[in-house]
């Protein structure tokens, strides 16, 4: 550079202008240059960047005389106008071997060092620091001990060399040729990463094993760490794909975000997930398994595809409640109230209700029995076990199992499936937050079976108080304890739910609801509830009682309520309509305005119609939404003597008809019935709605009944229901669903029903507002049934 000064030139030109008004410096001292942060060693050379005006002056006139400097290093960085106390004592005599001032104005020097000195007094009054010194002999000597450890550092400082990534060759050159231990000392110092205070520590080491011995152990460190280091690199690049180099650059963006305050990071999530497993409470060894989950989401990248499945596991782990729950005391009488409340009638169920709650509170950890309700649609079943739920201060969660046929839907999917979770059952108690919740299993009569398999059978374990203290969802991998869940279940027929798990349970039947019964939980619930949901105050509308019962019996025929409360809903809105349009304030319906607001009535009383001929009798049957009454319907025509059954019979009523045609044969002339007619006449048997298929033994009684109504000419008794399967010995044998068929003889307005004599164990079953309202035949052979049934004979039909 043409502008550069250099002071090793003869007569340059600065050193030339001030030599006569420089300070003069004794011979036996030196001119001290202190530096920041460098230590310079014997036989290094080193540039140095000058910028402070008393070093910038001593180091001019050190070239102007072309004496040596002594360069140390100061205690403290950040002083500026260091003073003696602010230097060590130990410097490094060095020979300025280029000096230049660069066009930025800067001053640089090129320094090599000679040997040691030890700085002695310094000179006052000078205008940089000058000190006496005193040299500080190398040891010629070559002892055993120290060429031992003069060879183990040259091999030491080869290996720190070549495990470099760019190491010049010249330096691993000059290290192997260096013939001096003390060189070979220095040299390892200078060029080592090393803090200050070390490198100086080394420099006032005038002991040569001592000093070889503090270069070697600092040596064998860094060799340790970059061994380490090229060890991570050679991994990390036979590691390194696409994928993974998409996931250090969103982490290298996550920490830019981290440096700009844009994003909290993912150490604070892991330090949350944390936390949140040392509050959880869970058992050892489900803790053990979030832990070793944890420290896996810990190493992975966020952008990883695992990451998003292994946290949300994390999650359901965190979530599930996994702490003992507090004991809580149950009201009995209180429990009472509220079944009282929410129920109208039901005493029976009412009282086995508050029997299970007894049990329950003298017995909080014992295994109490799993209640199933079972009736037809619209009894209650769902609002007893919200009932249940609020008596004993338990949170309610319903998990609906109709339609379910894979076996995951109980026990979950396994975490290897995409979108896998856990099944309902550990989901409804997540939903509930409460181990101690109260689970309505709802529709457990219609599982499913299919190719994933049959998911009664996973029930079993869950409904078992012996196996679900240790319920394993194939999702959590890990034992959850369902022992505290008080599990109820709801059907509607129990012919489909399988033995084994029917057995689990401890059944309890809800029959239909009779007319009084409705007219009492319509004013009580139905109205209130509608009245509500169509946005109408009580001053504002009201059903009449008389209207409320004429809804009932003209407008619906079910077993629950669930119908009516929809007419009704029906004529509220019609008076919500004329309230909204402010045609009135106030609209009462009666029952005479009812076939203008929901048409005209749908169901009428037509048992008198029906039996009003012969051949008609009134049979009952069970049907999984309640009880009903049907009729079965004989007539007779010339022909070969064949018997014709229509209206989709099931096998089972096909062999009743066939039982009953055979048993009026044999008694025909006991029944003073021509045996000539059958081989004169074919015998029809129907029975409507023909569309609807029925089956049974129950309808025998009713059959042999129509058929000898035919044969006889004597019309049945229109206020007279029957059941009950017969023999071929003419006996009447018992049958089942006594309750719900006997309900709805009350609700179709009939007043007589004739049942077996053996089924006398049901009649508790049957409301007592049902018992009231009609009167009981108990049959033992079906000639009381005739005897009973059959009115006198029609003389003018006869021909």
């Amino acid at each position: 550079m043409s502008d550069t000064n250099d002071f090793n030139r003869p007569n340059g030109g600065e050193a030339a202008a001030g030599a006569q008004n420089g300070p003069k410096i004794p011979s036996d001292a030196l001119i001290v240059l202190p530096v920041r942060n460098m230590v310079l060693f014997p036989g290094i050379v080193a540039p140095l960047t000058i910028g402070r005006p008393a070093s910038v002056a001593a180091v001019q006139q050190a070239v102007r005389e072309e004496r040596p400097i002594a360069v140390v290093l100061q205690r403290d960085p950040e002083v500026n106008e260091p003073k003696p106390a602010d230097l060590h004592r130990v410097a490094t005599l060095a020979n300025i071997v280029r000096y230049i001032t660069a066009p930025d104005g800067t001053h640089h020097v090129v320094c090599q060092g000679v040997s040691r000195v030890r700085l002695l007094d310094f000179l006052p009054g000078a205008p940089f620091p000058a000190a006496f010194f005193r040299q500080i002999d190398e040891p010629d000597a070559t002892p055993p001990e120290v060429e031992a450890r003069f060879l183990n550092l040259q091999r030491q400082a080869v290996e720190a060399l070549e495990l470099l990534p760019q190491a010049p060759q010249e330096l691993v050159q000059a290290v192997q040729n260096v013939d001096s231990a003390s060189a070979l000392a220095d040299l390892s110092a200078a060029y080592m990463d090393l803090k200050p205070e070390e490198k100086q520590e080394i420099l006032e080491t005038v002991d040569l094993p001592a000093r070889m011995d503090k270069v070697s152990r600092l040596l064998s460190g860094r060799i340790e760490v970059l061994r380490l280091s090229q060890e991570i690199g050679r991994q990390t690049k036979q590691a390194f794909d696409e994928r993974q180099r998409e996931a250090v650059l969103r982490e290298q963006m996550a920490a830019i975000q981290r440096q700009l305050g844009e994003g909290d990071g993912k150490g604070e999530e892991v330090a949350e997930l944390q936390a949140k497993i040392d509050e959880a409470g869970m058992p050892k060894e489900v803790e053990e398994q979030a832990r070793k989950e944890l420290r896996r989401y810990e190493r992975m990248p966020e952008a990883a595809g695992e990451a998003g499945m292994i946290r949300t596991y994390l999650d359901w782990l965190i979530e599930l409640p996994w702490k003992e729950p507090e004991p809580k005391t149950i009201d009995i009488q209180e429990a009472r109230r509220i079944l009282d409340e929410d129920h109208f009638g039901l005493e029976k169920i009412k009282k086995r209700i508050v029997e299970f709650l007894a049990v329950r509170k003298l017995a909080p950890s014992g295994k109490a029995p799993i209640l199933c309700f079972v009736g037809p649609p619209g009894v209650g079943k769902t609002s007893l076990g919200q009932s249940i739920a609020r008596a004993m201060g338990r949170e309610f969660v319903r998990v609906s199992l109709g339609g379910v046929h894979d076996e995951a839907e109980i026990r979950g999917h396994r975490r290897t499936y995409v979108g896998a979770l856990p099944g309902n059952i550990i989901q409804g108690i997540r939903k509930a937050k409460s181990r101690d919740c109260v689970m309505m299993l709802d529709e457990i009569d219609k599982m499913g079976r299919g190719i994933q398999g049959d998911p009664s059978a996973a029930m079993l374990e869950v409904l078992d108080p012996e196996q679900n203290s240790t319920f394993r969802d194939n999702y959590l991998g890990v034992p959850y304890d369902l022992s505290r869940v008080v599990f109820i279940a709801t059907a509607n027929m129990l012919d489909t739910i399988p033995g084994p798990l029917l057995d689990r349970m401890e059944i309890i039947s809800l029959a239909g609801y009779t007319e009084a019964e409705k007219l009492e939980i319509a004013k009580r619930y139905l109205v209130r509830r509608q009245l509500e949901a169509n946005g109408l105050k009580a001053e504002q509308a009201e059903i009449e009682d008389e209207a409320l019962r004429r809804i009932i019996r003209g407008y619906t025929r079910e077993a629950g309520v669930r119908n009516a409360e929809r007419e009704i809903g029906r004529a509220l809105r019609h008076a919500a309509v004329r309230i909204a349009e402010g045609e009135t304030g106030h609209v009462r319906i009666s029952s005479a305005d009812l076939e203008a607001i929901l048409g005209p009535v749908r169901f009428e009383n037509e048992v008198a119609m029906r039996t009003s001929v012969p051949g008609v009798a009134t049979g009952l049957a069970w049907t999984p939404v309640g009880g009903d009454i049907l009729f079965i319907e004989a007539t007779r025509a010339p022909g070969k003597g064949s018997l014709i059954l229509t209206g989709q019979l099931g096998d089972v009523m096909r062999e009743s008809a066939q039982a009953a045609m055979t048993l009026v044969k044999s008694r025909a002339d006991d029944l003073g019935v021509d045996p000539a007619v059958f081989e004169k006449s074919d015998i029809h048997v129907h029975v409507p709605a023909g569309a609807t298929p029925k089956d049974g033994p129950s309808a025998g009684v009713a059959m042999f009944t129509a058929l000898v109504s035919l044969l006889t000419n004597r019309t049945v008794r229109s206020d007279t229901a029957m059941t009950g399967e017969i023999s071929l010995r003419g006996l009447v044998l018992p049958v089942g669903g006594i309750k719900e068929k006997v309900v709805a003889a009350a609700a179709a307005g009939l007043t007589r029903v004739m049942l077996p004599a053996r089924n006398r164990r049901d009649f508790e079953e049957i409301p007592e507002d049902a018992r009231n309202r009609l009167e009981f035949v108990w049959l033992e052979r079906v000639d009381q049934a005739i005897e009973a049934a059959l009115e006198e004979p029609r003389k003018a039909a006869a021909e």
